[in-house]
């Protein structure tokens, strides 16, 4: 064990070594020691060992919390990224579990503190898995060990411990299990909570009133700020019984944190102040919890917390250091604005003051706001425009505003009018000095509009829209010097985003070309708005849904706009800066682009491409950069065929550079390029795509699954345009062999259809006959192992699409020489049931359309013995298209925004602008329902009194 041990430390002390390959080699060899038995215990005893340097003792801490997060439940190989596979982890053995299980709290409890918050991690890792079912000794050790503790660094790491391993009753669905485990934890731990509380609150306020110093209360604090986030944990779900019997106690201090000071912790300098604002703010999520929650219980206490709150939140919103408690302290006073207690701002005064003492002192710019808007453009996008600033000072601030105005709208409405006008006063007297205060005023303009149910559109009672647009926005946006004063030109160039429906369009195209040229403007921010302004311009739509702002808006002052858009791409930190690129993605969807003006485009785009190639690292950026691509050329491309080649010419480099350099990322959109530069070819393809072809059939290119959705878009663009190649070489069977694969597995059974009906489209009967009794072999094995609503409704478009190609006798006895008798079990069992449920314009008449032949034109159908089915299936196509526009038609957006939160994962991003136009397979019949209505009238004639009867029976 000591041989093991000293080699252990030897290994842990060159993993410190600033020398990269001894570090590598004992990287290695721990990584190879980790597969022994009793490696994680070894670890544990080498933390243990208090003759080892606190160095290498440290790194081992680290190393054995890693250990357990690998090992001790590792994730099946099945459940791992196939693409990329790893060495397989040899999980933890149980009888090592319970070791470590009994040798962790003694030895976290202690540790010094590094290592401590080390081992009270890994001891929250065993315990997400294991506790309580699994470590029933857990809790009653961790409250003895409370207990009898004397010492603060112990207490704190008992209920840092505590704390972690109660995080999951804030977050975890409220089930059963979750519920007993709760009751567990309350039960073992709630009695001890209060104890150390209240204990440890009588030792704050005898060091406090002795003049303890700040060393004194440091952990004190940090023991009460735990206890009161363990508090937070215990009541998420519910009021627990001991909780509401001991409110009081819990209240009493709560609001004592809230109105005391401490002057020895808080002016000790370093985070002394901090320390105890965490303490508050975690007070005050407290208190906000009970609000929403147990606002019948907690009543008795609000006045006194609003209070509390209030008066704390004057002196904070002063302070630029005190984020963290301003923004839970105002979260807490939103949420009394908008419950049955809200008449506690109902006095004019009181919502004078809190305009004006803790709204308007928030809102307003701050150093951190400026440093943030030059130093890190990305960040502040994300909070300003995106939305996902709700835990900043200034978003907070006016979700207070809203939540007042909920019940007092009138008064505040007056309230913030008369500040605006105030600030835009202000600047008028001295814009230079006074800046700051025109960006409040847009500020508050801007984050206090609402949005209109069920629309885009916004509005606001606090400014006349269009009078504060010309007066206050308009002069900014006229603005020659686009570096001046950027923040006041952001904000202008977002009030014209947010109100670009009410702005009218002479007015806004007069203005198009001043935005145009804030592209040029060095902050990030500024350029990065003027691009975003453009393109939501561009989304615009009037009443009716026709388009605001088209090609003839744009075309003016297309290559300049092309250009400094471009442009604006080679500014530092802008390189790939995704509001750009989706700008230039949106214009090229509306500009009418010629020839020269498409080559300069393709040209700048490609070469952006060849740089992102080399290290793909913003997955938003480049999915804009492909959609951008794409939709160049399919709109330039289709109205002149012969700017085809120089687009082949221009992408084919960057096509083969991602496909030879297995660029991951990218693959999945190369391949619908591709698709849609075959598409854009007139038959015979050129050789160089056939061989493309040929690839793409080999059973190799589909080990990917995450490229399945495009490999399979690319098979359909060649099955259309080559299908004299396919007939070629024993192409067919290998396309039909993929076909097979997919539809055999649910994840990609609707690809599987998406071949097979392709296939059929571009095929003559005589040329896929021998291979149909096949194709309804595989179909029928699916349907009777492993059935999906999603299967069966493609089986019911893909018989349609059979029969409305080959008619009813054809797809009848077709399947019925692989099983006899077949077809009318399908139409009883599948077609019938699942034909109501299909959706999609092209699909329903389809659908529709094949039903109603079937109805009309199959002899198995209009046999006497088939009556009843016939009644049956009659109902069915009647109930589908009668069915309301909005259920049967699924829309899709233009082109779907693409979240923030997008990456390179195995899920498939679709190129909306590379998708495949969808052919109507019975373009020749305008209305189902009219078709339907003369194919009974027609069948009628044949057979006089026949069918009416059986009609009439179905009403």
């Amino acid at each position: 064990m000591a041989e093991t041990l000293n080699q252990l430390s030897q290994c842990f002390l060159q993993t410190l070594s600033a020398n990269p390959e001894p570090r590598r080699r004992a990287e290695a060899s721990l990584a190879e020691m980790a597969d022994k038995p009793n490696y994680g215990l070894t670890v544990l005893r080498l933390v243990a060992e208090p003759a080892v340097d606190e160095q290498i003792r440290q790194a081992a801490a680290v190393n054995f919390k890693n250990h357990l997060r690998a090992r001790w439940a590792p994730t099946p190989s099945s459940e791992a990224n196939s693409n990329a596979p790893g060495p397989e982890l040899y999980p933890i053995p149980d009888h090592e579990k319970e070791q470590i299980k009994t040798l962790i709290v003694p030895l976290m409890l202690s540790s010094t503190p590094r290592i401590q918050s080390q081992l009270n991690e890994a001891l929250a890792l065993i315990g997400k898995h294991d506790f309580p079912k699994s470590w029933p000794t857990l809790l009653p050790e961790l409250v003895s060990n409370l207990r009898q503790a004397t010492d603060y660094p112990s207490i704190n790491g008992i209920l840092g411990t505590a704390n972690s391993i109660f995080k999951k009753f804030r977050y975890q669905y409220k089930t059963n299990d979750l519920l007993l485990d709760l009751k567990y934890c309350l039960d073992g731990f709630a009695a001890p909570l209060l104890e150390i509380f209240l204990r440890t609150a009588g030792l704050i306020d005898s060091t406090a009133s002795s003049g303890g110093t700040a060393t004194a209360l440091r952990p004190l604090f940090e023991s009460q700020r735990l206890c009161s986030r363990i508090f937070y944990s215990l009541n998420f779900q519910d009021l627990p019984e001991f909780f509401e019997d001991h409110m009081n106690e819990w209240m009493t201090e709560f609001r004592k944190y809230l109105t005391t000071t401490y002057p020895a912790l808080e002016g000790s300098g370093g985070d002394g102040l901090a320390l105890v604002d965490e303490l508050r703010a975690a007070v005050c999520e407290n208190i906000n919890l009970y609000m929403e929650k147990n606002e019948e219980e907690f009543h008795g206490y609000l006045n006194d917390f609003a209070q509390a709150v209030w008066s704390l939140l004057v002196t904070a919103s002063a302070s630029s250091s005190r984020d963290g408690l301003t923004v839970k302290a105002i979260r807490f006073l939103s949420t009394v604005s908008t419950s049955v207690h809200h008449t506690l701002f109902a006095p004019t005064t009181v919502l004078e003051q809190i305009c004006q003492s803790i709204v308007i002192p928030n809102v307003r710019l701050r150093d951190e706001d400026e440093e943030l808007f030059e130093m890190n453009y990305v960040e502040f996008i994300r909070r300003d425009m995106e939305g996902s600033d709700v835990d900043t000072r200034r978003r907070i601030a006016c979700e207070l505003l809203k939540g007042i105005a909920t019940n007092y709208k009138a008064q505040v409405t007056a309230i913030i009018s008369v500040q605006i006008q105030n600030m835009l006063a202000s600047f008028a007297q001295n814009p230079s000095a006074n800046w700051k205060e025109k960006d409040c005023a847009i500020y508050l303009v801007v984050s206090l509009a609402t949005k209109r149910d069920g629309g885009t559109s916004v509005f606001t009672d606090l400014v006349d829209v269009q009078s504060f647009f010309a007066t206050v926005i308009v002069p900014e946006l006229q603005s020659q010097d686009v570096n001046s004063f950027p923040m006041l030109k952001a904000g202008a160039l977002k009030f014209f985003s947010m109100f670009r429906n009410q702005i009218p369009k002479d007015v806004a195209t007069a203005l198009m070309p001043n935005v145009v040229h804030f592209l040029g403007a060095e902050s990030n921010v500024v350029h990065s708005y003027a691009a975003s302004c453009i393109e939501k311009l561009f989304l615009v739509k009037d009443e009716g849904g026709s388009r605001r702002y088209n090609s003839s808006d744009i075309n003016p002052f297309l290559p300049v706009l092309m250009n400094n858009l471009f442009t604006a791409l080679r500014f530092p930190e802008s390189e790939e800066n995704p509001y750009i690129m989706k700008c230039i993605m949106r214009v090229l969807g509306v500009a009418d682009v010629s020839g020269e003006v498409a080559i300069h485009c393709i040209t700048g785009l490609t070469s952006i491409l060849s740089e992102v190639c080399k290290n793909p690292k913003n997955p938003t950026f480049n999915h804009y950069l492909f959609e951008a691509v794409a939709g160049l050329a399919r709109r330039v491309c289709e109205k002149d065929p012969s700017l085809t080649s120089a687009f082949e010419a221009s992408l084919s480099p960057i096509l083969e550079t991602i496909l030879g350099n297995d660029v991951t990322e990218f693959l999945p959109y190369a391949f619908q390029l591709l698709a849609q530069l075959v598409e854009l070819n007139r038959p015979p393809l050129p050789p160089h795509y056939i061989h493309i072809f040929e690839l793409l059939l080999s059973p190799e290119t589909w080990q990917r699954s995450a490229n399945a959705p495009a490999l399979v878009r690319l098979l359909q663009a060649f099955l259309q345009k080559a299908p004299r190649e396919l007939t070629q070489d024993g192409r067919l069977s290998k396309v039909l062999g993929i076909f097979s694969k997919l539809v055999s597995a649910s994840s990609s059974e609707e690809l599987g259809f998406f071949v097979l009906n392709t296939v059929i489209e571009n095929l003559g009967y005589d040329v896929i006959s021998a291979f149909v009794p096949h194709i309804w072999a595989a179909l029928f094995t699916r349907l009777q192992n492993h059935r999906t609503v999603r299967f069966v409704k493609s089986l019911v478009i893909f018989m349609s699409l059979f029969l409305v190609k080959h008619g009813p006798v054809t797809l009848v006895d077709s399947m019925n020489a692989v099983q006899p008798n077949i077809f009318l079990v399908i139409v009883e069992q599948f077609w019938i049931p699942h034909l109501i449920m299909i959706t999609g314009t092209i699909e329903l008449k389809l659908t529709s359309v094949a039903s109603t032949r079937l109805l009309c034109e199959s002899p198995v159908l209009l046999h006497a013995s088939a009556v009843i089915l016939w009644g049956k299936l009659l109902n069915s196509i009647v109930t589908l298209i009668s069915r309301p526009e909005q259920e049967r038609v699924e829309e899709e957006p233009e082109i779907p925004d693409i979240a923030e939160t997008v990456g390179y994962t195995a899920s498939f991003v679709q190129l909306h602008n590379a998708g495949r136009k969808e052919e109507d397979p019975v373009r020749e019949i305008n209305d189902p329902k009219e078709f339907l209505v003369k194919s009974l009238a027609g069948l009628s004639g044949l057979s006089p009194g026949q069918y009416p009867g059986i009609i009439n029976s179905l009403r």
